[in-house]
């Protein structure tokens, strides 16, 4: 039988568990009683007491009381005593199944900033806009717990607990029907490779949860050759999609998801994902940095794919810097690649990498790969958190996002995308102490050698940083932009997917023509998809066929252009 983490009811009542397999003594503190807990085989600990839902509980590990590392709700921050919870008692309004895959058009959000409130209630009352826009999914940067109020979210420690900043459970739970009922899947992002500086009491609880050998850019590696580390990630993984009616998870930076057990975790993680509810479509999404092409056979659905971003990045706004030195060289012949075969990189020598990285993935369908212009860390990690907007010229960028949008990928859109903003999106935490002047420094030294920044880099501890990082609402400056998305996706929707479902008959032809045009054409089992784009000089003027069943008409102004159309067999 496979050890719970956390706590849990049955029928004899709440018993509740922790893995430390080198603790000598280990004790549960139930609303301040003491109760011994009784070893297991496996290096858990667990102990049954009389409980009711909002009692206050801690773990004393070898004389150190900790919260549950399994926590589902806090008393307080991340250092205070966990909440026992009831069974979920949420009426569900919405019957669902789910949605094709091949429909997904994804909106990247992160709550504290999404609204003015910075609440998943405020959140709930935008979703019907989004929906009017042909979106189709949301994604939800991460919500485990983290220390203070503020922050991306990938320096959680609690990650069963949702941040109470964002409201409670029921809050998400309403957010979930009321997205359904809209006919939007909402997927979450989740964090495995790491844990944030403040508050992770598993170092403590059980040291052998990490591997002090191998380190990530976080610290020590995560240790997945343990079943019960595994475990703790394959539970928390079920009780987002069990108890919320997710309809799919994000996995953040799978690449440091390594060492022995981590080819097998992940096999083992997507199966029980998908049986956690049989009748409903449960989505997976990995960001790999490997361009690995076996996602598919181990039962993930799509991986993010930088690649697109970062040739179009380079070609609208010239940089070469870090990452997008490799992408620099000749950015239009790497979009060429990436419409045709979804990665850029796939094992071939290219200038400015050393080590070749990717293997082929030309073989698998569109689907699979998650495209963006803009994304949380694309913007966020910049030092003053610019969109493509403020970067770039303002025309190329319609035309660049109107082909992401009408491409046969997997769209997303990072949240204010849709209506041209232009506030920044930047890093913010909520440290105090030692801690805050350890992020404040470390953030100005990363930037430090770039002249071009000047000397001042945003205090990413400073609430101001996190106010100017908030959406503009105004719908009257948004409106051109609003109605380009609504018209894309509409075309996508009635003409797009179709071919997508109807499967890829042979491989994309992807021609150049001259230094900043192509032309594209998908071939499915349907129909075919043809494309006509430039991106920053006058060209050849291409004129699509005659035999167009749709097009969605020319988008942009010389020397930025976009034409597609398609054709029935």
């Amino acid at each position: 039988m496979t050890s719970h983490w956390g706590g849990r009811w049955s029928e004899d009542g709440w018993t509740a568990r922790i893995w430390a397999p080198d603790a000598s003594e280990v004790g549960l503190v139930l609303r301040g009683q003491s109760h011994a807990m009784t070893r297991e085989q496996d290096g858990f600990w667990s102990a049954s007491a009389p409980a009711q839902p909002g009692d206050g509980y801690l773990f004393r590990v070898d004389g150190q009381d900790l919260p549950d590392p399994a926590s589902r709700l806090q008393s307080g921050d991340v250092h205070a005593p966990s909440l026992v919870t009831g069974p979920a008692d949420h009426a569900w309004q919405v019957p669902w199944q789910g949605r094709d895959w091949a429909e997904a058009v994804i909106y990247e959000l992160h709550l504290g900033t999404f609204t003015p409130q910075g609440t998943l209630a405020a959140a709930t009352e935008k979703l019907a806009g989004l929906a009017d826009l042909g979106i189709t999914a949301i994604e939800i940067m991460p919500v485990g717990q983290w220390s203070g109020d503020r922050g991306w979210g990938y320096d959680g420690v609690l990650p069963y607990a949702l941040h109470p900043a964002y409201g409670s459970p029921d809050d998400l739970r309403r957010l979930v029907d009321h997205a359904h009922s809209l006919g939007l899947m909402v997927i979450l992002d989740l964090v495995m490779n790491h844990f944030g500086p403040d508050g992770a009491y598993l170092h403590h609880a059980a040291p052998r949860f990490f591997d002090e050998g191998r380190h990530t850019p976080w610290g020590a590696a995560i240790d997945f050759s343990q079943p019960a580390v595994r475990e703790y990630w394959i539970q928390c993984a079920e009780y987002w999609i069990g108890e919320f009616r997710l309809d799919g998870l994000r996995l953040d930076a799978v690449h440091q998801i390594t060492g022995p057990g981590a080819d097998e975790f992940m096999r083992q993680f997507a199966q029980r994902l998908h049986a956690v509810d049989p009748a409903r479509a449960i989505h997976l999404i990995v960001e790999d940095e490997r361009n690995e092409p076996d996602l598919r056979e181990n039962g993930f659905d799509a991986t993010w794919n930088d690649d697109f971003h970062h040739a179009v990045h380079c070609r609208l706004t010239g940089e070469s810097d870090s990452y997008y030195a490799s992408f620099s060289h000749d950015p239009v012949g790497d979009l060429c690649l990436a419409l045709g075969r979804g990665h850029i990189e796939e094992g071939q020598p290219r200038p400015g990498r050393d080590t070749p990285r990717g293997r082929p993935c030309g073989h698998l369908p569109p689907t699979t790969f998650v495209n963006s212009t803009q994304t949380h860390d694309q913007v966020g990690n910049r030092a003053r958190g610019e969109r493509l907007l403020s970067l770039a010229d303002p025309e190329g960028v319609r035309v660049a996002y109107a082909l992401l949008l009408v491409a046969p990928y997997i769209p997303m859109i990072f949240m204010g995308e849709e209506r041209g903003a232009t506030t920044p999106f930047l890093f913010f935490a909520d440290y105090t102490g030692d801690l805050a002047e350890a992020v404040r420094k470390g953030r100005a030294a990363e930037f430090a050698g770039i002249a071009s920044l000047g000397s001042q880099v945003p205090d990413p501890l400073s609430p101001e940083t996190f106010q100017r990082s908030k959406l503009d609402w105004d719908d009257d400056k948004a409106r051109n932009w609003l109605d380009l998305t609504r018209r894309a996706l509409s075309f996508r929707a009635d003409h797009v997917v179709p071919l997508l479902k109807s499967g890829r008959s042979a491989p994309a032809d992807v021609t150049r023509h001259g230094t900043a045009s192509l032309s594209a054409t998908w071939h499915f089992h349907a129909g075919t998809l043809d494309l006509w784009l430039s991106l920053g000089e006058v060209e050849p003027d291409l004129k699509p066929p005659q035999d167009t069943a749709f097009t969605l008409g020319r988008i942009g102004l010389d020397p930025f252009a976009l034409s597609v159309t398609t054709r029935p067999r």
